[in-house]
């Protein structure tokens, strides 16, 4: 397994002002980076809540953290339920809360998990695995739902223009041969893309795989969930940061923001995202589409 590389690790600690003693919840706590940089910046009298819907992932994370002892409490779920969270595990007033929505490393690289589109493995792309996920997985989504349906969701959670062509391609493909296999969807993308459609910058098949994992993982309507639970949660002053990796998420995060700030709720810290510089960059290609804003609740 790789060593989580937290994006925008410094810019995270500097906005959500963390100070000695402070408690703070990482709601998407995965790898442990943003974790453990919090905790050593909160000292030994702070305390973290870390929340993180990938069994496997917490279980890494638990020995990353293993040297904070009871300090850190993980629990595993998913952020849409944070005050319920909350209520039941960390019964201390909280200064700040992180949500990082990237998908890890660790997860694109498993091929058992079905989010990458480079490696062939079971066509699955479910955070949680097989137990708690909010809808199926990506093969019976691609093997059952008609083909408007699927061009809806490629279409809208995917920002793809060829989402009729590329649903269409699927619902045939899926007649001679039901999918189980990430190489089998890349397959039908590619058919169904015009030639100049499968020379661009980025992978043909990216918008589609992130339009069904945003689906079998119901990921934008958990984050307008979270967002107004996490301002309740938050004291008076302290603060909230997201980063977002896609516009889809990003104009949920902003809209929330203002229409918060507009009420009196909260104030901006961030007018305009966060961004990595050209460092950051050059080490973690990754953080080149991070956008992390910031409020602070009045």
């Amino acid at each position: 397994m790789t060593k989580h590389i937290p994006v925008l690790r410094d810019e995270v600690l500097t906005h959500l002002n963390l100070k000695s003693g402070d408690n703070v919840i990482d709601g998407t706590v995965g790898g442990g980076g943003h974790a453990e940089a919090m905790l050593e910046r909160i000292g030994l009298e702070g305390r973290l809540l870390g929340i993180d819907a990938d069994e496997e992932a917490l279980e890494r994370t638990k020995i990353r953290l293993k040297r904070f002892g009871e300090r850190v409490v993980l629990v595993q779920g998913n952020f849409r339920n944070l005050k319920s969270v909350v209520r039941k595990h960390f019964s201390y007033p909280v200064n700040a809360i992180l949500l990082d929505l990237g998908i890890s490393s660790d997860q694109l690289t498993d091929p058992g998990r079905g989010f990458s589109f480079l490696t062939d493995g079971p066509l699955d792309m479910r955070m949680s695995g097989k137990r708690d996920a909010p809808t199926a997985s990506a093969s019976v989504a691609v093997n059952t739902l008609p083909e408007a349906d699927l061009a809806r969701i490629i279409r809208m959670w995917g920002e793809e223009k060829f989402a009729r062509s590329i649903a269409h391609s699927i619902v045939v493909s899926r007649k001679a041969a039901p999918f189980a296999m990430t190489h089998q969807l890349v397959s039908a993308i590619l058919h169904a893309l015009p030639p100049r459609a499968r020379r661009q910058r980025i992978h043909p098949a990216t918008r589609t795989f992130q339009a069904l994992r945003i689906y079998c993982n119901d990921e934008l309507r958990a984050l307008e969930e979270v967002l107004p639970q996490a301002v309740e949660s938050v004291a008076r002053g302290g603060r909230f940061a997201v980063i977002s990796f896609h516009s889809l998420e990003d104009r949920i995060v902003k809209r929330q923001c203002a229409d918060m700030a507009r009420k009196k709720i909260v104030t901006l810290i961030t007018r305009k995202p966060v961004e990595a510089g050209i460092d950051e960059v050059k080490h973690n290609p990754r953080a080149r589409s991070a956008k992390m804003r910031v409020i602070e609740k009045l």
